[in-house]
């Protein structure tokens, strides 16, 4: 045998004494990207972000393909030489003719240039099996009737089954080799390193609390919570503000285009209306004191500021979704077509005790489990940064000591048990300027105005839980009349834990 096998037309599994569609595949295609990469290993390079072993149909070939990607990787040579060594006794390359298929599939490549070509065909003949097989188990499902099963939660499941399709290539990922999830941790690495090695994530505008999170982090769960008036919102609406006005657009490692700096913000505002919101964004940048643009008491500079930021701001990449009492389903449901149509690289929620489970529960606390289970799923399911804000309970106010602490998070099991990150904002300049004395006692007078020259303009982000850092206090200045949240300009010594 001295041609290799499978170079007689396959392109398409035949069908014409069937009424089953054919099945499209490519053996061929599959035989030159092998060749190919056997021949000439820095293929892999331009080939490794579109094609996964998965995407080939011949499971010989995606044995190969993963053995190749393998040695790759760690700097070893995938020639048909090295590669047979791990394949001498399998069985089906054994029925392909051992291991001499190898030097086959090498010695009749034709070009290293066209591998890119032969890739983007294999990956659309393996999408086209996923359409055609999701497409038969959509109407199974739907031709049995069954009580706990019903027409619209087919439907989420089969949107969110075409979203993991459109974005990753495989509808159902499974188990995946450790060399694919080795790759994915090098390429946030490099990302990292990219940036000077400072950040992994997404920046958030905010210099310390960057330091410490390392940016915003793809798939974590991020709770950010506090007591009323200490500011939750205005910190969210920053960060969003801060990611949305640093978007753009570049070209990413794959050659694809995308998002290299910045991102596009998805704000679900389940209190606030998107005016309200707007509102307080515009106030932000324009520097004009929130309260008066409430009441329209503005001088024609600060008006002729507010319209200017509200100019510039037009096209930035934030939006909000202001529906109140948003069930956690359809949240996710938004999100997935958020990201389909506009692209997401950043959601926040406002706030977490504001959503509904997706059916009744016996309890809150069993709601709350659902809650954050679901927007774990959704951070995992669209590879992105979730914040969701969340209220703590009052015995806060009990204690002498009015930082936040874990056990004060309501329905706090679940919430911190699903959590990758648990934020907290406290102001202690907030609880001090309610412990004002007579103004006849002038010994309290004097100490009480030292002390809130200690902590007037800051605000402290307690950082409660951190899966995969250190936790600690970052502290920040905060300017009431514009709610905005900065850097502080001076230097500051902080305790981490």
């Amino acid at each position: 045998m001295t041609e290799l096998r499978a170079l007689e037309p396959r392109r398409m599994a035949s069908a014409e004494d069937s009424d089953t569609p054919a099945v499209p595949f490519s053996i061929e295609a599959e035989q030159q990207l092998l060749g190919a990469l056997l021949t000439n290993n820095d293929v892999y390079d331009s080939i490794s972000r579109l094609i996964k072993p998965d995407h080939f149909y011949d499971p010989v070939h995606r044995r190969i393909f993963e053995l190749c990607a393998e040695r790759i990787v760690r700097n070893a040579l995938a020639s048909p030489v090295t590669i047979k060594a791990f394949m001498e006794h399998d069985a089906g390359l054994r029925d392909l003719g051992g291991p001499a298929y190898l030097a086959r599939l090498a010695g009749a490549a034709v070009s290293a240039f066209a591998a890119r070509d032969y890739a983007r065909m294999i990956r659309e003949f393996a999408l086209r099996r996923e359409l055609i097989g999701l497409g038969h188990e959509i109407a199974g499902r739907a031709a049995v009737m069954t009580v706990d099963d019903d027409a619209e939660e087919q439907i989420k499941t089969a949107e969110q089954t075409l979203y993991k399709l459109a974005e990753q290539g495989v509808a159902e990922r499974g188990f995946q080799s450790f060399l694919q999830a080795v790759t994915g941790a090098v390429d946030a690495a490099n990302a990292a390193y990219q940036r000077g090695g400072k950040l992994s994530g997404i920046s958030t505008g905010l210099t310390d609390l960057d330091h410490k999170l390392g940016g915003l982090n793809k798939s974590d769960l991020l709770i950010l919570a506090g007591r009323p008036s200490m500011g939750k919102t205005s910190l969210a609406t920053n960060i969003a503000f801060n990611v949305a006005k640093a978007h753009r657009m570049g070209e990413l490692p794959d050659g694809s285009r995308g998002t290299v700096e910045g991102g596009i913000v998805g704000f679900f505002s389940l209190e606030m209306s998107a005016d309200q919101l707007a509102a307080r964004i515009l106030s932000e940048a324009s520097e004009v004191p929130s309260e008066m643009i409430r009441r329209g008491e503005l001088t024609e500079d600060e008006f002729r500021r507010f319209v200017e930021a509200a100019n510039a701001l037009q096209n930035c990449p934030l939006y909000i979704d202001d529906t109140p009492a948003l069930p956690i389903n359809q949240l996710a449901a938004r999100a997935r077509k958020l990201k389909r149509t506009m692209g997401l690289d950043v959601l926040i929620v406002d706030y977490l005790q504001l959503l509904r489970a997706a059916t009744a529960k016996d309890s809150r606390v069993n709601e709350v489990s659902e809650i954050t289970q679901g927007l774990k799923a959704i951070a995992k399911e669209l590879n992105i940064p979730v914040i969701a804000l969340s209220q703590l309970s009052r015995q806060v106010e009990s204690r002498e000591d009015k930082r936040p602490q874990l056990s004060d998070l309501r329905e706090s099991g679940s919430i911190e048990q699903d959590a990758d990150i648990v934020m907290f904002v406290f102001r202690e300049e907030y609880y001090r300027e309610r412990e004002k004395p007579s103004d006849h006692d002038l010994d309290k007078m004097a100490d009480w105005q030292k002390m809130m020259e200690q902590v007037h303009g800051k605000a402290e982000v307690i950082i409660g839980k951190q899966r995969h850092g250190p936790i600690g206090t970052v502290e920040l200045s905060f300017e009431g009349r514009f709610t905005r949240f900065g850097n502080l300009e001076r230097h500051h010594v902080q305790q981490w834990g």
